[in-house]
C-alpha cells in the first residue's frame, strides 16, 4: 500500500520548485523545445537541464531529440494518473487510510 505514497511522491518533489510548476503549466499547451522554455526564464542553460532531468526523472515529462534540439511535452497517460491519485487522496471514502488496521511506517530512508 505504502509504494503507491512512494510513488507518487516522486512527483511531489519533481514540482516543488517554481520554475519546473512554471515548466509544465508551458507543456500543458503542448510540445516545446528547450530553447523555448529557456527564453522564458532568467536562467542558464545548464540550469534548465537540471530542472528537465528531475521532470523527466520523474516521467511527468518526456524528451525528444532532433537534431541539435530536444522537445519536451508532457506524458499525459503518467499525468492523468497523477490526477486521479491527487483526486482519490484529497476526497473522502469508505477505503480511507484512517479506516484501516494497518499500521504504517512514515521513515523514508
Amino acid at each position: 500500500m505504502a509504494d503507491i505514497y512512494t510513488r507518487y511522491a516522486v512527483f511531489f518533489k519533481a514540482l516543488s520548485d517554481t520554475n519546473r510548476l512554471m515548466i509544465v503549466d508551458m507543456l500543458s499547451c503542448g510540445e516545446l523545445c528547450a530553447c523555448k522554455i529557456l527564453e522564458k526564464f532568467n536562467i542558464t542553460q545548464p540550469t534548465l537541464s537540471h530542472h528537465m532531468k528531475i521532470l523527466c526523472d520523474s516521467g511527468l515529462v518526456t524528451g525528444r531529440k532532433e537534431g541539435k534540439w530536444t522537445y519536451y511535452s508532457l506524458d499525459e497517460k503518467v499525468v492523468g494518473e497523477f490526477k486521479a491519485f491527487l483526486g482519490n487522496i484529497t476526497s473522502s471514502k469508505a477505503d480511507c487510510i484512517c479506516n484501516r488496521e494497518e499500521v504504517y511506517s512514515w521513515d523514508n530512508r
